[in-house]
């Protein structure tokens, strides 16, 4: 019963195409058109042909495999981890950086995804790594894009630039919701929660944490990749003379706020008050933020220095 309909089924599939998303024919209501039609067949029938083509149309989603230039390309991303410091279990935000030629990656732990510790991940990468790729892939996470414009362009944050300008490599951000643009890092994110943080490490502080986390990458340079003929370390030590060299002085990865001394000859910031030696209580001063310490300025003399913390309405003398 079905045989003479069939191209009419085929040809209101093919008016589909050009009709807006909502307003186009469900298998219902070709069924219905059909009975007017002189179709005497069950409304299943009529489904059943549907669902066939559909599936017979449906093509898997695949990817061109790449190949990159020593020296050229990298990939940057942040993941969640769960850690133990100090005996307390805590969330930790975990900075990732890979080179995608050798696929020698650094991995850095922070309490938090501050701008600060953005920039810092990725001073130390740098360091671990011997030097600059080309271009870096991202997200398009806050802490570099201000805003996302048409296609590949992005407004990125002024202080985002000045990070790069200072290393002299290039952004690149992926189209939203394609995470398969920087599939390396993100592979490598897996590869990470299941090596590094399984079971959850523990450490007395951050830095003896960051100390761990470094010397792991540095044995996971050891391994053999699948169907690569050398290590990683090994062919990061064929990428290395390719990578920008690094500038003279490091990028001041800290966060630079003016504060007003109260009258206990404390500042505030970010909530969070921190204590200034009362024989220099100047009225104003200023604050540099960095991960893991908060220092205190007063033009050119440092007055103080605390560990930086991250709750809130808490004292630090």
């Amino acid at each position: 019963m079905l045989g003479p309909f069939k191209s009419r089924i085929d040809a209101l599939l093919a008016e589909n195409v050009e009709l807006p998303r909502k307003q186009r024919y469900t298998a219902r209501q070709i069924y219905k058109r059909l009975q007017g039609e002189g179709f005497a067949g069950a409304e299943i029938t009529v489904r059943r042909y549907i669902a066939g083509l559909r599936t017979h149309e449906r093509k898997r989603e695949v990817f061109l495999p790449l190949e990159f230039d020593p020296g050229r390309d990298a990939q940057a991303d942040w993941f969640e981890a769960e850690v133990i410091i100090a005996g307390q279990r805590v969330t930790a935000q975990v900075f990732n950086l890979r080179l995608n030629h050798s696929r020698r990656r650094f991995l850095r732990a922070y309490p938090a995804q501050k701008q600060e510790c953005f920039f810092e991940g990725h001073v130390e990468a740098f360091a671990f790594l011997g030097g600059v790729p080309e271009t870096i892939t991202y997200d398009n996470l806050t802490l570099a894009v201000r805003k996302v414009l048409e296609g590949k362009n992005r407004e990125e944050q002024r202080s985002f630039v000045a990070f790069r300008s200072h290393y002299l490599f290039q952004s690149r951000f992926c189209t939203p919701a394609e995470g398969h643009e920087k599939g390396g890092v993100e592979s490598d994110v897996g590869f990470a929660k299941r090596n590094f943080f399984t079971p959850p490490p523990e450490a007395a502080s951050w830095e003896a944490l960051n100390t761990l986390l470094r010397e792991q990458c540095e044995a996971d340079g050891h391994r053999r990749v699948d169907r690569q003929p050398l290590t990683i370390a090994e062919t990061w030590e064929q990428e290395r003379p390719h990578l920008r060299t690094l500038p003279e002085h490091p990028f001041l990865c800290c966060r630079v706020a003016t504060v007003m001394l109260s009258a206990y000859s404390q500042v505030t910031f970010e909530t969070n008050r921190y204590s200034v030696p009362a024989e220099q209580a100047y009225r104003q001063m200023v604050v540099k933020a960095y991960p893991f310490r908060v220092e205190i300025w007063h033009g050119t003399d440092r007055l103080a220095v605390h560990p930086r913390h991250y709750g809130h309405q808490q004292e630090v003398f």
